[in-house]
């Protein structure tokens, strides 16, 4: 069962210019970096609040490291903004099942590693109204059920 907003991916093509721009506008400072070798992408997880769930509300800003990802293609399409929607669940798989056996189609056959340590995988946008969906399953919840 998904839970809450886990983040809000946003693509740019200068993420250090884009950090500053949320700090100096609406406060929010840097939870956590990374590069993701496998994504092609250098990211910033800007913590909102936290939730109910022992879970967080994230911005996750998302820079291209090379052309070819696909945070890159859709820059190069699209322009800066909105990237994607992610959604917390304790249960990746189970939840990913459940979307697919409604005709939903899951981009991964089996989750991934995302931010932070945690497992992710994405819903094709055409089945969700245009909107690039991501579930996530946080590393803590991960390591609790294994």
């Amino acid at each position: 069962m998904l839970t809450r907003i886990d983040h809000i991916g946003i693509a740019c093509f200068d993420l250090d210019r884009t950090v500053e721009f949320y700090r100096a506008t609406y406060g929010f400072e840097v939870f956590h970096t990374e590069v993701n070798e496998e994504q092609g992408v250098r990211e910033a997880m800007l913590k909102i609040n936290g939730t109910s769930d022992g879970g967080a509300s994230y911005l996750q800003l998302l820079e291209p490291t090379r052309e070819d990802s696909a945070v890159g293609k859709w820059l190069a399409k699209n322009g800066e903004g909105v990237h994607h929607i992610a959604f917390g669940t304790a249960d990746v798989d189970g939840d990913a099942q459940a979307v697919r056996d409604k005709g939903v189609r899951v981009l991964y056959d089996e989750p991934r590693i995302g931010s932070m340590g945690s497992r992710i995988t994405f819903l094709h946008p055409k089945d969700c109204h245009g909107v690039l969906t991501e579930l996530v399953t946080s590393a803590e919840q991960s390591s609790a059920e294994h």
